[in-house]
């Protein structure tokens, strides 16, 4: 078990590590793989870095202590990704063409060619705050399975990955993230497909699996039981506030930045038809396990729902395969970790420090400081992958997606304005988590909203009072 899973990952550092002898030696090769990835690497690398860690050890456990009612997690997710990406990734891609900057915070600041710095190192700051809470939650993903599945020390799975993203982003930044991803996203798909198979067999099959289910109280109703807002009105907002966790995609610099590295714009419709029908056979899997773990693992509160997979792993699987399936729990976690170290290294190097730095070793130095700070992040926090991923995603995609979604429909918001409306989007997303009620509702539903009506109602009153004067 041990050697299959180290060999594997000795595949994943052996194919990111090559991709330094493509290396340009400049900035925007290093942060944007100069703009000339096919669609296939693309889809496979956004979609890789999009499950994650969370994929595996988050959903799994949250379907696994919650039952059928998580279909609607998945469902919604998915659609609200979907309509994103149907008029936003390739306006993203053209924007960072026409502006050329190196960066999501450069090109949302600069979209129509008259940038403001101080949009642009408020954007970068954002992301930097939570993008390395996020790496920080990727590293302890990790940890986790390694300490069930090899009885490891809980910091021994964080510093190994430590020293794999360091590996990546040093060699070949961010063509050497979207390599590892592709490798990646197989093992991954093929370790979710071989615990669904097993795992059903395991209790009787299809007909035998479902009985079981059934047999646990509230485990196959179609809602959650603890909705604040009962029946149908609650199931409705469950499933509209997972839609907005889909939708949050476009707000997340980590995955967005694939879409901008496509090689030509025309080709974003072939990059998304990888993207889901990876996207939509991978969650569909995840499910599943996560449904099967409950009825073959039994009580939840005996253990901690996130381990479902690798302790069902270990006790189904033959040594190989709890090596591949470990692998691909690790891979998962490695291929979104190294992509949010460069996001972060970029916000530093490209939008709050001066420009000028052209210099890629300074690039590598700022990266491997990063990886430190997530590092020591990981080995410090209490809480739960699920909690950390969800916390982070939501306060992006709350400062960042109104912004985007206006200026991909062609409006153009002031700089003051835009300021304005990632601050509100961003406190009332906050406000609403630590208040309690994202139990409730997913607290990027109000943030967004929010930081929509703030843009387009001001936008509405500017083209007002300009239709007044013109007429005057």
């Amino acid at each position: 078990m041990v050697w299959s899973f180290l060999g594997f990952l000795a595949v994943f550092v052996a194919i990111g590590v090559s991709s330094v002898l493509y290396s340009r030696g400049t900035k925007k090769d290093y942060y944007l793989a100069s703009g000339d990835i096919p669609p296939s690497l693309v889809g496979l690398s956004a979609v890789a870095t999009n499950n994650s860690g969370y994929m595996f050890i988050g959903v799994i456990g949250y379907t696994y202590a919650t039952g059928l009612a998580a279909v609607w997690l998945m469902v919604a997710w998915i659609l609200g990704d979907f309509l994103a990406s149907t008029f936003i990734h390739s306006r993203l891609r053209t924007a960072t063409q026409e502006t050329g900057e190196a960066s999501y915070a450069g090109v949302l600041s600069n979209w129509f060619g008259q940038g403001d710095i101080k949009l642009q190192r408020l954007i970068a700051l954002i992301s930097l705050i939570f993008l390395m809470a996020y790496a920080g939650a990727q590293l302890v993903a990790g940890s986790k399975a390694l300490q069930v599945l090899l009885d490891w020390p809980h910091y021994a799975g964080a510093i190994m990955g430590a020293v794999m993203v360091t590996a990546y982003c040093f060699a070949g930044g961010i063509r050497a993230s979207i390599w590892t991803d592709a490798a990646q996203s197989v093992v991954m798909i093929v370790a979710m497909s071989v615990m669904l198979v097993v795992a059903t067999l395991s209790l009787g099959g299809i007909g035998g699996a479902v009985q079981q289910m059934s047999e646990v109280e509230g485990f196959l109703n179609l809602f959650p039981e603890d909705l604040i807002f009962p029946g149908l009105a609650g199931g409705v907002m469950f499933a509209l506030g997972w839609m907005f966790a889909g939708f949050s995609v476009v707000g997340q610099p980590h995955v967005m930045v694939r879409f901008m590295a496509l090689s030509k714009s025309g080709k974003m419709v072939r990059a998304r038809v990888w993207y889901y029908f990876w996207f939509i056979s991978f969650y569909f899997m995840a499910t599943g396990v996560g449904m099967l773990s409950r009825v073959y693992l039994g009580d939840p509160s005996a253990f901690d729902a996130e381990l479902a997979l690798p302790t069902m792993a270990m006790e189904l699987l033959p040594p190989v395969f709890v090596g591949l399936v470990l692998a691909g729990i690790f891979a998962a976690t490695m291929s979104t970790a190294d992509s949010l170290v460069l996001n972060c290294s970029a916000a530093v190097t490209h939008d709050l420090l001066p420009h000028e730095i052209e210099n890629t070793l300074i690039l590598k130095i700022a990266t491997v400081i990063i990886v430190f700070i997530a590092l020591l992040w990981a080995l410090t926090s209490s809480e739960s992958v699920f909690s950390l991923v969800i916390f982070a995603w939501s306060g992006l995609a709350s400062a960042f997606a109104p912004l985007l979604m206006v200026l991909s429909l062609g409006y153009r918001p002031g700089h003051r304005l835009s300021i304005v409306a990632i601050l509100v989007g961003l406190s009332i997303a906050l406000g609403w988590r630590f208040a309690g009620w994202h139990n409730a509702v997913y607290e990027g539903l109000p943030g967004i909203i929010s930081g929509l009506v703030v843009l387009m109602s001001v936008l509405w009153w500017q083209q007002r009072q300009a239709k007044a004067v013109s007429l005057s």
